[in-house]
Order: C-alpha cells, then structure tokens, then sequence
C-alpha cells in the first residue's frame, strides 16, 4: 500500500502508475491510495489504506485503535481515523475520518506500524463521546482485564484528557477494577445502603454448596421472616460465557428454600445502585425506596 505523494517522492509520476494499472500489476484503491498487488485487500492492508488516504498526519483512532493494541472482543466493521488537517478529501466507504482539537503529538503512540492512537486515549474519547454508558464502563474495564494498561495508567490519563465527558464515573469503574471484584462490591454495596437506608449486611460469609465446596457470599441480610437474603456481585464488566455459567452455577447451588440468592454486576452497583436497592427493598429488605423509582 503507498499513497501517490509517495510515489512523487521517488519521482514515479502518475503516468508510470498508470501504465502499471493498466498492466494489471498494480491497483487504484482510492484517488490517493495505489497497491502494489491486485488481490482482495488483508485487514492490515486497509489499515493502511485508511490512514494513507487521510495523509501524513493521520492515524487509528478509538476502537480501531485499541484493536491495534490487542483489545479483543470489540472489534467494529468501520475503521475511525483522526486526521490532523481539514478534512478537504473523498470519503471512503468503511472508514469515518475526524479531526481533534487535542495534540495530535500527544496521541500518537510510538508503537511501530500503522500509525494509532496510544491505547488510553483511543479507548477513554470513545467512551466519552461515542459509546452507551454500559460500553463505556466496560470497555475500560476490558482494556485493565486483558492486561493491556493498568489502573493508574488510565487514571493519569483521565486526568490528562481532562475536559473528558464521564470522567468522574470512570474514575469509580477504575477504582472497582483496582481493588478487585471483592473489595470494589464491599464499598459499592456499603455506599447503596447507606444512600438507600438500607441495613448492613453481613460480608463474606462462608457457605458450603450442595456439592460440598466451599462458597464465600459477598453481601447478606437476615429478614424478620427468617429469610436469608443473598447479594452476589459479578466483578467482571465484560463477562464471557464461561464465567457467567460458572455464576449462574454458584448461585443455584446456595439457594435454599430459606435463603434466596440475587445476582448484580459491578455496573449495575456502581451506576444503577436505585434499581439494585428498589429490588432488595421489594424482597423484604427495610430500606427507603426512592421517590422516582418504577
């Protein structure tokens, strides 16, 4: 993949390249972008495409970007490219160019290849000003997961974006995948009572399943009625199908017919914490249900 100022550079002139399209050797791609094969382009190849196209100041931005950097599970059939210029060429189908008033210098990565955001900011602009709130959270929390940052990498880079849309709430979701699932639903559930008037449960206390392991439950309440109430907080944001199993597999096997078990993600208590509490006040927990709740 080159792009025609390329080819100018070395003194190949647009009358060379036509006479190797017309040969079949090489191939027009977009009015700017020329390939050097004539096949089915790869995905690295419209990465390159995409970027080449937009100029020299251009490069991989959001989940193009984090892909780049081996985020998996987000994948998007568009590439987004940040263009540090007026956006005075033609539109390809499959790929969304804008441009940023942030330095584009401070963006870059250093990582060689295609040109691409670093992973912190290509993933915190995303979540700030395209996603849903649900994929916001999560995808942050994905990134600190699969181990691509850390906790403190993406704070500073909060911080660093600063203005950013939702930084006070993913600074929470940070700070929930920082301390671990357990420590992380021990404060949220403790900020939900005590918002919601809710009584302190009782944390991690030790159960044994009906196929005799050992269980450690994170919240619980004993009702007037003799009820044992159960909270169990899935940690991860971004479950895959096995872990949830495993959850749906922990639950069944501590219910009794004394002792019902409720589940809720981390999102859910760190973000919808009404919905959480109007629900566990609906099966006999004594609490305030707020005024507004359906």
């Amino acid at each position: 993949m080159v792009a025609r100022r390329q080819l100018n550079a070395h003194e190949i002139d647009a009358d060379q390249v036509r006479s190797q399209i017309r040969a079949g050797r090489w191939a027009e791609r977009t009015p700017r972008v020329i390939s050097t094969t004539t096949g089915p382009l790869d995905p690295q190849q419209w990465l390159w495409l995409a970027v080449l196209h937009a100029g020299p100041r251009s490069m991989l931005a959001n989940l193009s970007a984090a892909a780049r950097h081996g985020l998996a599970g987000w994948e998007r059939t568009h590439v987004s490219v940040l263009v540090d210029d007026e956006l005075s060429f033609e539109p390809v189908e499959g790929i969304d160019f804008f441009r940023s008033r942030r330095p584009f210098s401070t963006l870059l990565s250093p990582k060689p290849g295609v040109p691409s955001y670093r992973l912190e900011p290509a993933v915190l602009l995303w979540a700030g000003y395209e996603a849903t709130n649900r994929a916001a959270h999560a995808v942050i929390a994905a990134c600190v997961q699969q181990r691509l940052t850390t906790p403190q990498r993406m704070n500073e880079w909060v911080d660093q974006l600063h203005p950013l849309r939702r930084a006070k709430p993913f600074k929470r979701t940070i700070g929930f995948v920082e301390g671990g699932a357990q420590s992380g639903a021990e404060i949220e559930v403790e900020r939900m009572c005590r918002r919601f008037g809710l009584p302190l449960p009782t944390r991690q206390v030790r159960r044994t399943d009906r196929a005799g392991k050992v269980r450690w439950t994170d919240a619980e309440w004993s009702l007037p009625d003799g009820t044992t109430l159960v909270l169990e907080v899935d940690g991860g944001y971004h479950l895959d199908i096995l872990q949830a199993g495993d959850d749906a597999k922990r639950s069944r096997r501590i219910t009794t017919r004394t002792r019902v078990v409720v589940r809720c993600t981390a999102y859910e208590l760190t973000h919808e914490s009404e919905e959480v509490a109007v629900d566990l006040i609906a099966l006999g927990l004594p609490g305030r249900v707020p005024d507004n709740a359906a």
